[in-house]
């Protein structure tokens, strides 16, 4: 019975060894509605354009897994230009697919623009922003958006302006997950603030999400973090390290302050898992060198929660508590991977003879390899 959870454990670590890393993440759709005191609505929508071109959705948890990756893929390395062409040809069914009601009544909009950049990092997924617009009638009461499951989920929010007084506020966002409209926003609460309850809500559940379930990096440096010893002391003090670590950089990449290319993170996050893995197999307790290094990875670590957190976008008003929720959930996602590996695992076992032999090497071996074969396969450049 002891040896069930750690080979479920190992079992899961393998076949994560052969997830499929030269894929795009399936993210969903940002999408941020401007409605303006001159009678004009528009719709910025961030999203993947050859995951619409491709019909890729939801339903994958990656690229990988869709029937025609191929032509995802063919799509991925072209031009901003040429992909802009490719899409051309969906814009009629792309209009046809989403809807913006105005007080229950469709409206009519158009496509004004479409930002394709360049592949660039080809590790990271292209973000494209798709720009519509539309007449909204002064006195509309409500506002409801439709995006179709096919198109993939999507985050909605809606930026209320009053032009002649310069005032704005944003709404909170709306997380759409199933093929059905968003809960109409209420435009006669133009500039009622939303309250810094519902901001915290909103970004603490992002930030949770962020590490479960779409952290696979991160949830494997955590259980690297953990798999060094049993020891409360021991797990506290690098979790500890950790999160003062990804704090400052996540605090300094949401201001702006730092920013680091995709092409030097990416690389190193992988990096890091497999360090802290191959460590485990030759040590059971903190040395010298292991805290600073996972505070050194920790500063890593914080720059890609910084990149999602910049690409969810920030409430002008709560900054502070927006940042402050969204390190607290994923805080509170590192904490459930915790306390999961040590209920599922390390408390079956008395022996730390045993359970160094029959989790901590096996273990550590299956996440060096994904680390590895992560470092190898993003410092690749197409």
């Amino acid at each position: 019975m002891k040896s069930l959870p750690s080979l479920l454990v190992i079992c899961i670590l393998v076949t994560s060894l052969f997830y499929p890393v030269r894929a795009d993440v399936v993210k969903p759709a940002l999408v941020e509605i401007s409605a303006y005191t001159t009678e004009v609505v528009e719709i910025e929508i961030r999203t993947s354009v050859e995951a619409l071109l491709t019909g890729i959705n939801g339903r994958y948890r990656n690229t990988t897994e869709a029937p025609n990756a191929d032509e995802y893929d063919k799509y991925r390395q072209m031009s901003g230009p040429d992909l802009r062409r490719a899409f051309s040809g969906f814009e009629k069914r792309f209009l046809e697919g989403v809807e913006l009601r105005l007080d229950g009544v469709p409206a009519e909009l158009i496509i004004k623009k479409v930002d394709i950049p360049e592949p660039g990092y080809t590790k990271v997924p292209r973000n494209s922003v798709i720009y519509l617009e539309g007449v909204i009638p002064r006195k509309t009461q409500s506002i409801t958006w439709y995006y179709p499951e096919a198109f993939g989920d999507h985050a909605t929010r809606v930026r209320q302006v009053n032009v002649e007084t310069e005032e704005y506020h944003w709404s909170p966002h709306q997380w759409v997950k199933e093929d059905v409209p968003t809960e109409p926003f209420l435009l006669n609460e133009v500039f009622s603030k939303p309250s810094v309850t519902q901001v915290i809500q909103t970004y603490t559940i992002s930030g949770f999400q962020h590490i479960i379930p779409l952290g696979l990096d991160h949830i494997l440096f955590v259980l690297g973090i953990f798999l060094l010893s049993r020891r409360l002391k021991s797990i506290l003090l690098q979790v500890t390290m950790f999160t003062l670590a990804h704090s400052i950089t996540l605090a300094l990449g949401a201001y702006g302050v730092l920013e680091i290319s995709p092409r030097v993170v990416e690389p190193l996050i992988a990096l890091s898992i497999a360090y802290v893995a191959i460590e485990n197999i030759f040590f059971s307790r903190i040395n010298t060198f292991r805290l600073p290094v996972v505070f050194a990875f920790g500063l890593l670590h914080g720059l890609g929660f910084a990149t999602v957190l910049t690409e969810f976008g920030m409430p002008t008003e709560d900054f502070v508590a927006a940042l402050l929720a969204f390190n607290v959930g994923v805080e509170l996602g590192q904490l459930a991977i915790v306390l999961a590996a040590f209920l599922g695992v390390a408390i079956w076992f008395k022996s730390e003879q045993t359970y160094h032999r029959v989790v901590v090497v096996p273990s550590s071996l299956a996440i060096a390899a994904v680390g590895l074969y992560w470092f190898v396969d993003r410092l690749a450049i197409f």
